[in-house]
């Protein structure tokens, strides 16, 4: 993680900016105190594959079409 002065960084917005979106970790401070930490964009797509295939090791594959022995309130 990168840590950035306030003044420089308003100075190169665009260019930490980049680096934020190339996936670097910067952390912006004034006076030593941290003002805020800018993190790369969250890629939803490879999140939701990471779930799913978290997903699918628990998941019990059974038979789904066939009917129960029970009978459905919807069906009395």
């Amino acid at each position: 993680m990168q840590n950035i002065n306030i003044s420089d960084f308003r100075a190169n917005l665009l260019t930490y900016l980049q680096k934020a979106h190339d996936g670097e970790e910067l952390t912006v401070t004034s006076h030593g105190e941290v003002l805020a930490t800018i993190l790369p964009p969250i890629d939803k797509r490879e999140k939701a594959k990471k779930m799913l295939n978290a997903l699918s090791k628990t998941a019990v594959i059974g038979d789904i079409v066939s009917p129960t022995k029970n009978d459905w309130k919807s069906m009395k």
